[in-house]
């Protein structure tokens, strides 16, 4: 269930939020917003994996 839960998230989130990647985004020099993003998409796909 938990999973399942996550791996929606993680779904919704590559719809929704930017992709800081693509752009090209450097990590020094992202600002608070970004960095909080970026840590959100992590822990939402990590937690989706396992």
């Amino acid at each position: 269930m938990k999973k399942l839960i996550f791996k929606s998230l993680a779904r919704l989130n590559k719809k929704v939020l930017p992709s800081y990647s693509k752009k090209g985004l450097q990590i020094e020099k992202a600002s608070k917003l970004q960095l909080a993003i970026i840590a959100y998409r992590a822990w939402v796909l990590k937690n989706a994996l396992k």
